[in-house]
Formats: C-alpha cells, structure tokens, sequence
C-alpha cells in the first residue's frame, strides 16, 4: 500500500470526490450536466462524453491535493487516459489525489428491507490491475432501506468479506453500506448498522484498517465510535440524495467525517459552460464542500 496516499487520507483535511457514474447512472448524471441522448449515438459515445466530463473535472484548477484528498473512479475511468497519462497516475502525479476504483457489479433485488452486492467475478484479477494502474483503494456500494437486523447482519458481513479480498490485494477498501435517507426508520437502521460494524471492527487483529463511507446520521455524531476506532482509517460521507448545501450542514455537525459527494459535487457544472464559468462554478463548490468536512 501506498505509504504517502495513506498519509494523505489519514492526515490530510481534502474530501473524497466521487466521479465513479457506471453505466445504469450515466445518462442521468450527463442529464444534469446539460448533455441528452440526443448528443451520443451509441454507449461507447456516451462513456466517451462521461469521461471528457471527468477529465474537465480533474484538470480544473480548482481539483487539487489542497482540498481533495481522493477521487473515486469508474473502472472505464481508470482503463482511460487524461493527456496521455493513465487517469489514476495523472491524479496523483499531477494533481496529488489519491485515486480510489468502484468495483461492485450493481445491486441485487431487495431482501430482509436490504439489497446486497451482485457477485463479482473477476474480481482478484481487477484488483490486480487496479493496483499496477496505481491506485490506492476501492469502493464498493450496498443499501439498506429498512431497519431490519437480519438483512443489516448480511449487508455488513458482505462488505468485510469483500473488503478482506481487497486488503489481500495491497488496496484499503472503502465499505459503503448506504442507509436510505428517506426511510421512517434510518435512525433504528443506523443504530443497527452501528452495532453490526463495530462487531466486525472488535474482531481486527492490530494494524488491520478499513474506511467506510455511510449515509449522514440522523443523529449528530452518531458514527463519532467508528471514527475513533482504531480499525478505521478514515469516515467518509455520502450526500445521498441532499442538496450540496444540506448536505454540507449535515456533514459540518459531524465530527471526523469527511465527504464524498457524488451529485452535490457536480451540482451546476454544464457542458456548455465556458471554461472560466466551469471553473468557478466547481471552485465554489469545492470550497464549500471542503469547508464542511474540515468544520
């Protein structure tokens, strides 16, 4: 594992930006961006513009180390180049971000109010690849959208498994066991959620470390344990459906957690912005965003 890109997460006060759109939330993601099926003929296209926004994204003068500390990639992102350069060693050779891959397969049906990871195949031979592109770690999304222990139980002991996999490739995982933000019973969920964690966390030998990224509490702090365990390298947070400014509120009242905002990152950006509009408009977000996470 990479000594400095661990350095940079633990220490450093930059947030995770999430830029990992897969192929079911791209066309919705380069909507808000202001770009229809109308610009693209066909989805190799369509990933094309996908990844022209990323690049426009991390070649801003504003996407730095200063302020971000990560940045979540689609593996089409990793597999591409930004001015010739491999996107995650461009991310951190030129921009000092540290470079993170998504790699669950989508979502399984609903079961016990949850939904668990797809099967993976392939996937010791992705992280693999992931680790000689030179990226530092990965991401992986579960949901859980009812309080419900039994389903909870299997959400979480899948992410540890996964992320176990993970470690034995050199990589830190980011578990993501994301509670819905619009369920009535979040608050029994997140408490559940809490419990089934630290479970896991207990049982790591000395120096075995993970980073979670989970939805943002009902209750001030109430993820406050899991920042300060010693299993954990770093809380991060996810926006979930808030706006960027109710998001950024949340995630100031919470200590130790920083973002990784997908949406609320993008929020305003379009394509036919000129450079200079781009740039303030996603300058203003970082910063405020950046703001949060260090409150």
């Amino acid at each position: 594992m990479n000594k400095a890109m661990a350095e940079q997460v633990r220490k450093g006060m930059g947030f995770i930006a999430a830029l990992d759109q897969s192929g079911g939330s791209t066309p919705k993601a380069l909507g808000l961006y202001g770009l229809t099926d109308k610009d693209w003929s066909s989805q190799a296209e369509m990933f094309d513009l996908m990844h022209a926004m990323r690049t426009r994204i991390i070649k801003s003068p504003a996407f730095t180390g200063d302020k971000i500390g990560g940045a979540i990639l689609f593996e089409m992102t990793m597999d591409c180049d930004i001015d010739g350069i491999p996107t995650a060693r461009y991310l951190w050779d030129q921009r000092h971000v540290v470079p993170f891959l998504k790699i669950d397969k989508g979502l399984e049906t609903e079961a016990e109010g949850c939904q668990l990871m797809k099967p993976m195949p392939g996937l010791d031979a992705l992280l693999a690849r992931a680790a000689g592109a030179g990226v530092f770690g990965t991401k992986e999304r579960s949901v859980i959208s009812a309080a419900n222990r039994k389903g909870i139980a299997a959400v979480v002991d899948q992410q540890f498994a996964v992320g176990d996999q993970v470690l034995g490739h050199g990589l830190m995982p980011i578990l993501e066991p994301e509670v819905t933000i619009s369920i009535k019973d979040k608050a029994e969920a997140e408490a559940m959620l809490r419990d089934e964690i630290l479970r896991h966390l207990d049982a790591f030998p000395a120096g075995k470390q993970v980073m979670l990224k989970l939805s943002l509490p009902s209750v001030d702090n109430f993820y406050k344990p899991l920042v300060d365990h010693p299993g954990v390298l770093k809380v991060v947070a996810l926006s979930g459906g808030y706006s960027r400014d109710a998001a950024n509120a949340l995630l100031a009242r919470n200590s130790g957690m920083i973002a990784s905002f997908s949406r609320a990152l993008t929020e305003g950006l379009g394509a036919r912005q000129s450079d200079a509009e781009f740039d303030a408009v996603l300058g203003g977000a970082i910063d405020s965003i950046y703001r949060a996470s260090i409150a």
